[in-house]
């Protein structure tokens, strides 16, 4: 048995102990996640899965985006459409942008190759979560949000240039046979739009017993490094307690990385959307991991010019 395999086994053994020894509480987090996914990810969420699953499925994103083809194939060397998929990202927040591409590899629209490019810069939080929640609610400034969106878009453009050049072995686009094997009609687009809001809304809840099953160990750090550490695990509850530990300059940086790069639950979200692509989880990790680290250095630079 490989060493990462025993790790986690022992680990989620402690889960269940502490399910085990503390029933309500876990009770009251799982439906605090659920509560979570059903007023805050649900009703913005699902009309985008919805929606351009039918935009997919009649071919439209090519037609629609084909004025940023140019800078698409220059910055990116990715096709037209993801310029749709990016604005729409950046528009919904997460999964979206996940789903859509993988949407669009599905249909035979891309290659694996520019699916896993357009992953770079096409994965993102969105402004309703960063501006609002955020930059209002939790850190008390609208301007600390929109602080923070900028890096955060900036970084995902900088990060689809840095991995313009990605060459992956099997690349490759759905034949046609499989495409006419997948149904599009208006039944198999709601269940299909269905089944994927609901495996986000248990992956949330799963979540936020992971790290309430943590808080042990980050309560073993200092307020400011522990605000960080759940935030690499769940950005809600991680910038919940950065806005608390940290202040000013501090707590526009920490949040734009770690909301930049999503935290395990987002990832997970969007690995899961991309199942079909057989993308390697260490490769959107890094791709995640670099985007975090550029809007970090943007909010940096924005803070020194503001």
């Amino acid at each position: 048995m490989k060493k990462t395999n025993i790790i986690l086994s022992i680990f989620v053994f402690y889960i269940i102990l502490n399910m085990i020894i503390f029933p309500s509480l876990y009770i009251s987090v799982t439906l605090n996640g659920i509560s979570a996914w059903a007023f805050n990810v649900l009703p913005s969420v699902l009309p985008f899965m919805f929606f351009v699953k039918i935009l997919t499925s009649l071919g439209s994103l090519n037609k629609i985006s084909r004025v940023f083809e140019k800078p698409c194939k220059l910055f990116f060397k990715t096709p037209a459409s993801s310029s749709l998929v990016f604005f729409t990202s950046i528009v919904s927040g997460y999964p979206v942008g996940a789903k859509m591409t993988a949407d669009l590899y599905e249909s035979g629209k891309i290659s694996r190759s520019e699916a896993y490019k357009m992953c770079s810069f096409c994965s993102t939080s969105g402004p309703m979560f960063i501006i609002g929640a955020v930059g209002a609610s939790m850190l008390g400034n609208s301007l600390y949000g929109y602080l923070i969106f900028i890096a955060h878009i900036l970084g995902a453009l900088l990060n689809g240039a840095l991995w313009r050049n990605l060459k992956i072995k099997n690349d490759d686009k759905i034949e046609e046979t499989e495409k006419s094997a997948k149904s599009n009609d208006l039944s198999s687009i709601v269940l299909d739009s269905a089944l994927s809001i609901i495996s986000v809304g248990a992956i949330i809840a799963i979540f936020f017993v992971v790290i309430t099953s943590l808080s042990p160990f980050f309560n073993l750090f200092p307020p400011q490094i522990a605000g960080v550490l759940e935030g690499l695990v769940e950005i809600t509850k991680g910038c919940a307690s950065i806005s608390t530990s940290l202040v000013g300059k501090w707590a526009i940086c920490a949040s734009a990385f770690i909301i930049s790069f999503g935290g395990l639950s987002t990832i997970l979200q969007s690995l899961t959307m991309l199942s079909r692509l057989k993308m390697p989880v260490w490769l959107f990790c890094l791709q995640k991991f670099t985007h975090a680290c550029l809007a970090l250095l943007i909010s940096l630079i924005l803070i020194l010019l503001i």
